[in-house]
């Protein structure tokens, strides 16, 4: 049986100019876990996505995808390589079509020209994968609709959708909650509920605890900069350490 993790973070420790930005961070990510990451603000979270997908270079440790040192490989590369990521902030082609912004996406993926301003063909695998994407984001009945028409649940859906045209063997969800309505956070919550069904390997940073809770296999806490706790959700709630951090914060 193969035991090799999906993703190992190995003492990562970041420095700008004379500040610790994180330090001594260790986390090992099975196949098929789902991994919150919670913190107070300014505790190194999307810092800490930030080097996983490329965006900074650690100037200390090392980063692993599948055994593979992935530590000084440039963004592009670990997108290849299998590294997905969404952002706090949506990043879609606004005046293009839903389905159209996914199936850009699945052309990246299967190679050739995005064709942005090509009619696309029916039946073609680029157009017939990302309807399937949008099946599985439940976004299919908005396929012709301009994605920037959509509600900002919506449009985190269609951020799924395209991630998951890209077929990334991890997926980073940095805070998919932010800006939602509390009425679309359940049908966003159980989109992200069967991308771990489906056995992917997902982390999310999330500031709703009531989603991270209900969602997740473990939870990571951030401290400045540092791994404060890595357990089950009950034992992180319950540990004196982590509630002593968020002193004067909800949980």
């Amino acid at each position: 049986m193969n035991t090799q993790a999906a993703l190992d973070i190995e003492h990562i420790g970041l420095r700008i100019g004379g500040a610790r930005i994180l330090h001594d961070v260790n986390l090992s990510i099975p196949q098929g876990e789902m991994l919150g990451v919670i913190g107070p603000n300014g505790a190194g979270k999307t810092t800490l996505f930030n080097v996983i997908s490329g965006v900074m270079a650690p100037t200390e440790g090392l980063v692993r995808l599948a055994g593979r040192d992935i530590s000084r490989e440039p963004i592009h590369r670990r997108a290849r390589l299998g590294i997905g990521r969404t952002f706090q902030t949506s990043s879609l082609f606004p005046g293009l079509s839903v389905l159209e912004n996914v199936r850009m996406a699945a052309q990246t993926k299967l190679g050739g020209a995005t064709k942005l301003f090509a009619f696309p063909l029916p039946g073609d695998a680029a157009t017939t994968a990302a309807r399937e994407h949008l099946d599985e984001v439940d976004l299919c009945h908005h396929a012709d609709s301009e994605a920037g028409s959509l509600s900002h649940g919506d449009k985190r859906k269609l951020e799924i959708a395209m991630l998951l045209a890209t077929d990334p063997a991890v997926i980073l969800l940095d805070e998919p909650m932010a800006g939602v309505s509390s009425g679309d956070v359940p049908a966003l919550s159980d989109v992200i509920r069967q991308l771990h069904r489906g056995g992917r390997t997902v982390l999310m940073v999330e500031h709703h605890m009531d989603v991270v809770l209900g969602l997740v296999d473990r939870v990571a806490v951030m401290h400045h900069g540092e791994l404060l706790a890595c357990d089950t959700p009950e034992a992180v709630m319950a540990d004196s350490r982590v509630q002593s951090a968020y002193l004067g914060d909800a949980l």
